[in-house]
């Protein structure tokens, strides 16, 4: 007896399920899931969907512990203050993510997609659960778009289509939250609409958007938007961890009668533990059939696995025909997790986040910037001191306010402040103008280094060098 050989020709790579030959949308019908992994995923988004609604709340010292005000360059990243001048911190946490991703990717897939990712918590665990309370199971669904328009379709459309919108104008209001801060949001929608205009703007494009994605596009932007999923072509491999469908044991398919006899199972050609019920393509959010194989359009959803676990326990043979496991693991029996690639993300990995703890550890509370006034000679004050004017910043990171004062690190030379001496504010910065006064004799020629020292309450925070420019000898 020969063994049976699967054979993925892959045929099914030339189109997607979502499209038609004649290239028309084909609007996906899903069957509601049930099962552990769907209720685990059910409990981790409700977790995630309390800290996404709940954070902008969240304050530390009278601050948000949560915002990213790209328009104003200003952003709160639990409870700490980075600005313009941290932006390297920024890119390098940036960067770190993207490896981890990777790294991420590499072992266990679209996992991410499936359990954390906003697009598929927001259409599945909310707005899809929703759809099937008003319209029902996706049976229900279909023949309610196929019915004419009665009453009780008008209704239920129209009722739908309502909640659509109000959730979707919720979360635009509340990621805008994390731009420009909760009590901004409540003023452009308390205020009248003149004195906020843009900001109405803003508030409605954002919810249109939302709403047009969870209405209309769904399972398009997992499949054709998303750069992430693009990532999996390049990244994944054998021996990554994702939704898979055992072929070794599923193949050859075949129904099973009420016998329990397969129906063309003889003992020279045993059938597979698949028997074709096709419910793994009927719960899947993208439309696609997991037993063809990895595809891009896969979300690692699970849904599959819950479905497959319910019949296996019905036609009493093992659950797991689909299950999360690797390519190598189902063909080989073997989990290697620690490939090469897999070593060497890991280092890369390693590395940032070992440069991402030196520099947070070595970023100060207040940071000073003291620059000669570009176009200006040295001034003669008397017979024995000149002077250089120069302009200064003072970026306050801490939720303190606390005056600042100049001291020069040197015997020979004095500061006088233009003006009264700066009082810091809580996350901002300060700017002003001061005179530096040096003894000539003590000049070296025409660049010279000075040291300044900045106080706040008789402490030193922040030590700053610069040029003073003096007559050449």
């Amino acid at each position: 007896m020969e063994d049976f050989i699967y054979q993925d020709t892959e045929d099914y790579r030339d189109s997607i399920a979502t499209v038609d030959k004649q290239g028309k949308r084909v609007w996906v019908y899903p069957k509601k899931p049930k099962g552990k992994y769907t209720s685990a995923r059910t409990y981790v988004s409700w977790v995630l969907l309390a800290l996404l609604f709940g954070m902008p709340f969240v304050k530390v010292n009278g601050e948000p512990f949560l915002m990213l005000n790209v328009l104003e360059r200003k952003f709160i990243i639990f409870g700490l203050y980075f600005g313009p001048q941290d932006f390297y911190l920024l890119g390098l946490a940036m960067i770190t993510l993207v490896v981890f991703i990777v790294l991420f990717t590499v072992v266990f897939g679209r996992l991410f997609c499936g359990w954390v990712c906003p697009q598929t918590i927001f259409m599945e665990m909310v707005f899809r659960k929703i759809e099937y309370w008003i319209e029902g199971d996706y049976t229900a669904q279909m023949r309610l778009n196929a019915a004419p328009w009665t009453r009780e379709k008008i209704v239920k459309k129209v009722g739908k289509q309502a909640i659509f919108f109000l959730i979707a104008v919720l979360v635009a209001n509340t990621f805008l939250s994390y731009i420009i801060g909760v009590e901004e949001v409540f003023k452009i929608a308390s205020e009248p609409i003149s004195q906020n205009l843009g900001g109405f703007v803003a508030m409605v494009l954002f919810s249109g958007a939302f709403y047009f994605v969870f209405s209309y596009m769904r399972e398009q932007v997992c499949i054709a938007i998303c750069p992430y999923g693009r990532l999996q072509s390049v990244l994944l491999d054998k021996n990554s961890i994702v939704v898979a469908y055992d072929h070794v044991r599923g193949e050859p398919r075949g129904r099973i009668k009420k016998t329990k006899q397969p129906e063309t199972e003889t003992a020279a050609a045993p059938l597979g533990d698949c028997i074709s019920c096709n419910l793994c393509v009927k719960v899947c959010p993208t439309g696609i059939d997991i037993r063809n194989g990895t595809q891009l359009e896969c979300v690692n959803c699970t849904a599959c696995i819950d479905a497959c676990d319910e019949v296996m326990d019905k036609v009493e043979r093992p659950r797991g025909l689909i299950r999360y496991d690797s390519l190598a693991g189902i063909e080989e029996k073997r989990q290697k997790i620690f490939t090469p690639r897999v070593i060497a993300y890991s280092a890369v990995l390693t590395v940032l986040l070992a440069l991402n703890f030196v520099f947070l550890t070595g970023r100060t509370s207040v940071e000073t910037l003291i620059l000669r006034t570009p176009g200006m000679l040295y001034q003669e004050v008397d017979e024995t001191h000149i002077s250089n004017l120069y302009n200064y910043q003072v970026i306050n990171k801490t939720d303190e306010v606390f005056p600042v004062t100049f001291k020069l690190v040197s015997d020979f030379g004095r500061i006088k402040m233009v003006g009264n001496p700066p009082t810091t504010k809580p996350n901002d910065l300060v700017e002003g103008a001061l005179f530096i006064e040096m003894e000539r004799d003590k000049l070296e020629g025409r660049k010279n280094t000075v040291i300044i020292e900045v106080y706040a309450n008789d402490k030193v925070i922040d030590k700053i060098k610069t040029n003073f420019l003096g007559p050449a000898k």
